[in-house]
């Protein structure tokens, strides 16, 4: 199979198309066509050499951890999943790839509202949003303060938020503003000054935060909110030092099932902002690398 991977750690320039053994689905496990598979931030910390828990094996490495495609081999066992099923899922790596094995209990049933690339990139974003949201506990008459509002975890938690009734206050850059004005947001610029815009946004106080800025953005949250109820999705090397959280939840099937749910009834709207294809990976690297840019970038493999 064709996959895009590395043979050393380093820059996007590292991630090029290979020639792979194709796997095969074990007992419990699915093998999947892939059609479409995310691009983020955790995949570019693979390829510079970070190596995500429990994850073991050499080099040559193929990163990405959610994926849809088309079910084609079922393994032992496994039940309610059948060949030909459209679905969406997850893993730790791996999807970047015309193929990926993953435990069975990692799919859900692809609606037939949502398009393939929005199912690719759907996961991992809408996932830690669920989380966040969920661990901070926040509802109605709360204020929420999201960092990096625009990106693919920020358009999720705006909106799950405001179906809780969470009044949110979003940062972002201001060519973004109206974007998160769609999604029920007040937004607020970065940059100097920024506690003071918040205030201003958010007059009766900031009761929760998510940071997916990190450095000045966490510092300002700092002020605003007691530590105990902020969440960094950054800034995980000093989250214990500053007494904040970092999502604890778990993906799961379920909650994936959940949001996709909500994506075609119209109440999460997802926005891909560009797309490339599996030979390109290193392109969507550098784009997900420049940071700020709205929504989610997604590799098209089928």
């Amino acid at each position: 199979m064709k996959a895009a991977a590395f043979s050393e750690f380093g820059g996007p320039e590292v991630l090029r198309t290979m020639e792979l053994e194709t796997p095969e689905a074990g007992a419990g496990q699915v093998r999947v066509r892939v059609r479409t598979a995310g691009v983020q931030p955790f995949d570019v910390a693979v390829r510079q050499g970070w190596t995500p828990p429990g994850v073991s094996g050499g080099l040559p490495r193929v990163p990405g951890n959610e994926f849809a495609g088309v079910v084609d081999q079922v393994g032992a066992g496994v039940s309610g999943i059948a060949p030909g099923d459209e679905v969406l899922g997850f893993d730790l790596l791996n999807c970047y790839a015309e193929y990926v094995v993953v435990p069975a209990e990692n799919v859900t049933a692809k609606p037939e509202g949502m398009s393939w690339e929005v199912a690719g990139g759907l996961t991992a974003g809408a996932q830690t949003a669920s989380i966040a949201v969920e661990q901070l506990g926040v509802g109605e008459g709360d204020t929420l303060l999201v960092h990096a509002a625009a990106g693919a975890v920020g358009t999720a938690a705006v909106q799950l938020a405001r179906l809780r009734g969470v009044r949110v206050v979003g940062t972002a850059r201001e060519e973004n503003h109206d974007y998160l004005r769609s999604l029920g947001a007040v937004p607020v610029a970065y940059g100097e000054g920024l506690e003071e815009r918040v205030r201003r946004a958010a007059p009766q106080g900031v009761d929760a935060v998510i940071d997916g800025a990190g450095g000045q953005a966490l510092e300002v949250s700092l002020r605003l909110a007691e530590p105990e109820r902020i969440i960094t999705l950054v800034e995980h090397g000093r989250a214990a030092e500053l007494g904040v959280q970092t999502t604890r939840g778990l993906r799961l099937a379920s909650r994936l099932a959940e949001l996709a749910g909500l994506h075609v009834k119209g109440d999460l709207a997802w926005h891909v902002r560009r797309t490339y294809p599996l030979d390109r990976a290193a392109d969507a690297h550098r784009e997900v690398e420049g940071r700020h840019g709205r929504g989610k970038v997604v590799l098209t493999v089928l």
